[in-house]
Formats: C-alpha cells, sequence, structure tokens
C-alpha cells in the first residue's frame, strides 16, 4: 500500500511540475485534456499545396471562399444546407480542373459549428462534409475560427476558449501549418501559407487585440517577397462593416479592434481583399486610400456568411463617418459595392469563386439551391479594381 501511495504522489508531483512550465506562457499552449469522444482530423487533401518555393511561376487559379457553416442539428445529423453548398463547390472544381484556373483551394471565414467544445458537432455534423471536399475535390481546405468553434473569449486562457481551439486543432491537424513551422503562429489557430503570386494569412478574430498575433502578422508582413506576392488576402471571422445582425449600429469588440489594429496594416502592406463571415449573408464594401507615395489604391471587404448556417436579413447600414475621419491623412472613403436584402429570400446560400490573373483579381458569387440566380450586383461578378486603382 505504501509502495501504490508513492507512486500517485510522484505521479502527481510530477504532473503539476509538467504543468507548471508552461500556464505562463500567454499564448495558451496549455490545453485541457478531453475525456470521452475526441475530434477526428479531416483527411488530407488528395492533392495538396506544393512547398511554397515550387509554386512561384504561378500566376492564373482561382479558390473557393465561404462561412458560417454551423447547422441548427449539429451533433445530431450532417449539415444539410452545408452539404448543399459542398456539392455545388464540388462541381466547380470538376469543372474548372482542366482549364487555365483550377480551384487550387478553398478558405472558409468560421463558425464551422454551432458549439465548437462539442466533440460531437465536429464529428457528426461537419467533417463527413470537408472530407468530400479534399478527397472527392482533392483540394486543400483552410479554416479561420469563428466565436462558435472557439468561443468570444478574448482570454487566451479561458477554459472554454482551450476546449474549442482543442477541437479545431484537431480537425485542422492534416491542414495548416504544423508548430514550429514558419508559416504558423505557435499554439495560435493563425497562419499563413504562399500560393503562386499570392499570399494568404488566416487570422483569429476572436482575440484581435492580441499583441502576440498582431506581432507576427506585422512579421510576416515585413520579410514578404513582394517581387513574387503580388496580391496579399487575408481571411478571418469578424467583419470590418457590414450591414446585419452583427453590424449596422453595433460595433461588436472584434470588430472595432480590427479596424483600429489591423486595417492600417492592411492598407500600408496593400492587401488586395480580406474575406469574413460572421453575418449570414452576402455583402462588399470598397475601401480607397491614398498610400505614403500619393497613390489611391483599393481593398475589398467581402462578407460571405452563405455556408449553412440560419440565414440574416438586413438591419441597418454601419456609419462611416467616423471611421474616414480617424484615417482622414490617407484619404480613406468607403462605398457599398453590394448590399444585403431586408428580405430573407434575398440574401440565398452561398459561396464565391476568386480567379486570380496575375495582378487582376475577379469575383463571382454563386448562388445556391433557390438562389441560384442570385445576382448581388447588377450581374454575380466583379473585378477587385476600377479607375481610381
Amino acid at each position: 500500500m505504501m509502495r501504490k501511495s508513492f507512486w500517485i504522489v510522484l505521479t502527481l508531483a510530477t504532473t503539476a511540475a509538467s504543468l507548471a512550465q508552461k500556464p505562463s506562457s500567454p499564448s495558451g499552449a496549455v490545453r485541457p485534456r478531453t475525456r470521452g469522444e475526441r475530434v477526428r482530423a479531416i483527411n488530407k487533401p488528395a492533392e495538396p499545396l506544393p512547398p511554397e518555393e515550387e509554386s512561384a511561376g504561378i500566376s492564373k487559379f482561382s479558390f473557393l471562399v465561404y462561412g458560417d457553416t454551423r447547422g441548427r442539428r449539429d451533433g445530431k445529423e450532417v449539415q444539410y444546407e452545408h452539404s448543399l453548398v459542398m456539392d455545388s463547390m464540388l462541381e466547380t472544381i470538376a469543372a474548372r480542373k482542366k482549364t487555365d484556373f483550377p480551384v487550387r483551394f478553398v478558405l472558409q471565414s468560421g463558425d464551422a459549428v454551432v458549439d465548437g467544445r462539442d466533440p460531437k458537432q465536429w464529428n457528426a455534423s461537419f467533417l463527413s462534409i470537408i472530407n468530400r471536399l479534399t478527397t472527392v475535390g482533392g483540394v486543400p481546405y483552410f479554416l479561420a475560427p469563428g466565436n462558435h468553434d472557439v468561443t468570444s473569449a478574448s482570454e487566451l486562457n479561458s477554459t472554454n476558449r482551450l476546449k474549442g481551439l482543442s477541437n479545431y486543432l484537431s480537425a485542422v491537424s492534416e491542414l495548416i501549418p504544423p508548430e514550429g513551422a514558419s508559416r504558423r503562429l505557435e499554439s495560435y489557430p493563425t497562419f499563413a501559407f504562399g500560393f503562386g503570386n499570392s499570399f494568404f494569412i488566416a487570422l483569429d478574430s476572436n482575440i484581435a487585440g492580441d499583441k502576440i498575433q498582431y506581432d507576427w502578422t506585422l512579421q510576416q508582413l515585413e520579410s514578404l517577397d513582394r517581387h513574387r506576392y503580388t496580391n496579399i488576402f487575408a481571411f478571418f471571422h469578424h467583419p470590418i462593416f457590414s450591414s446585419g445582425p452583427h453590424g449596422g449600429a453595433t460595433v461588436e469588440k472584434p470588430t472595432e479592434l480590427l479596424r483600429k489594429l489591423y486595417t492600417p496594416l492592411f492598407r500600408k502592406y496593400h492587401f488586395r481583399a480580406l474575406f469574413s463571415g460572421h453575418e449570414h449573408l452576402f455583402e462588399h464594401w470598397a475601401e480607397h486610400y491614398v498610400d505614403s507615395s500619393g497613390a489611391t489604391n483599393r481593398i475589398d471587404y467581402v462578407v460571405t456568411g452563405g455556408g449553412g448556417a440560419p440565414l440574416a436579413v438586413l438591419k441597418g447600414n454601419p456609419s462611416t463617418s467616423e471611421y474616414e475621419k480617424t484615417f482622414e491623412k490617407e484619404k480613406v472613403k468607403l462605398t457599398q459595392l453590394a448590399k444585403p436584402g431586408p428580405e430573407p429570400g434575398e440574401n440565398p446560400y452561398h459561396y464565391v469563386l476568386v480567379t486570380v490573373n496575375g495582378a487582376n483579381v475577379t469575383l463571382q458569387v454563386v448562388g445556391i439551391d433557390w438562389g441560384k440566380d442570385f445576382r448581388p450586383y447588377r450581374s454575380n461578378k466583379i473585378e477587385f479594381s476600377d479607375s481610381r486603382r
């Protein structure tokens, strides 16, 4: 009995010593152990992206973007509406496979499931749909975390956040850069990758005020080869501007911090477009600004949250005057290019198809099911440029 007690004490002491070395890390590297069901990893893509240096000569390709796939029956059934979106995405991937602009990967702006802390919701409702994308479609899939995935907690060591984060990281473990890679912020769901002439950064907008994430993002941009990377894109969950239930007169904290901290960075490094979700609708803003050389540039803000979550409608236009005044030295001006409708039937499930042709970038909105004729502009296509660029 004494020998057994000794080993119990030794084990507890060893565990305590191990944990004592880690909790002080602001990265939240220590994650709670989960009991029972664990989240399975999404299958590796049949056709993964090549190493970054090997795709340097590619300047023609396309990619898909969507968001907010959580469903009403998460944890019980496969997400039905999400599966309809996936059917169309797989058709687009197949149709473009042998063209000059094949779909090389898919970006999602978050809210994969209703409650990311629950492994059953990932395993029963979400993973099989994404496995179709990576195996049948064959393309890589990159997910930025939404508030439903890792909770809205801004504290990195929040128990609820860590539960969701652990499940998120399990799901994408075969898809995003591994810990220790130069394109991955260690212990964060924040990562980047380069393909062809374009560079992509996935941010965790739930912790938009986190200095470590900001500094890592800045380091990535400062060291970037701009002779190669003509285009820079970012994707994250919370929109910069929106007109749905999370926008209008409401300015949520992540949005406030993104406007204050990150939009100056996006302008300084001449990002082409930012993709977000959170609002379950489609919306598009263009921001024009004057850079340090005196040239006028444009960033496109695309909200694409029609991946399967309950659809939203127009609630009210956000005010842009204070934001434009804050950055008046850069002559910032915002224009709403596509506005959501006030009726549910005007905001269908959808995703967007982005085509890169050198420095020219175009976007096509693909409506799903009853929304196949969705035309948020005069058509369903637009170019990320104009006479002022």
